[in-house]
């Protein structure tokens, strides 16, 4: 097998393969084998955080009759909630926050990621779900927040930001 055939292959397993997510459920919504996925998302950097993902995964059939062979749609749902005791590590804490998550939707160009914020002022996790696309950009988008008000929170003190709570 010749390289450029080897990346093409590694370039599909890569695409269908998601990073840091579990599947939780999968529903289908028609004939046709369209699907809606749900998969916990768990933050390497936040223990005590899951975020269950949910988003369109389109069937073969519908493939093969509407074209547009490597694309999903860019639509997704997100809710995060504390699941444990909550230790955060090393994480970004200006407002550009930071990438959590991503996963391919189309054969190169369309990612569905998941970004995480902390908003200091509300002692709040925030977590968005959008479309990151090289020339179109998405304006479709979820979000959701897991405030730490009241919630016994360990910041690891090998990774102390400057600004963190103490």
């Amino acid at each position: 097998m010749n390289k450029w055939v080897a990346a093409t292959l590694l370039s599909f397993g890569l695409m269908a393969a998601p990073s840091h997510a579990e599947e939780a459920g999968k529903i289908g919504v028609d004939w046709v084998g369209n699907d809606i996925l749900i998969e916990a998302v768990h933050d390497k950097e936040v223990d005590g955080i899951t975020c269950h993902l949910a988003y369109f995964d389109r069937g073969m059939i519908d493939r093969l009759t509407k074209g547009n062979w490597f694309e999903d749609p860019s639509n997704s749902s997100i809710a995060c909630r504390a699941t444990g005791p909550i230790v955060i590590r090393n994480i970004q804490l200006d407002k550009d926050g930071e990438e959590v998550f991503k996963e391919g939707r189309s054969f190169l160009w369309k990612k569905l990621v998941v970004n995480r914020i902390y908003d200091k002022n509300n002692n709040t996790m925030i977590y968005l779900s959008h479309s990151r696309q090289v020339t179109d950009g998405s304006a479709k988008m979820a979000i959701s927040t897991v405030p730490l008000y009241g919630v016994d929170v360990t910041w690891d003190p090998e990774f102390w930001p400057e600004g963190a709570p103490k």
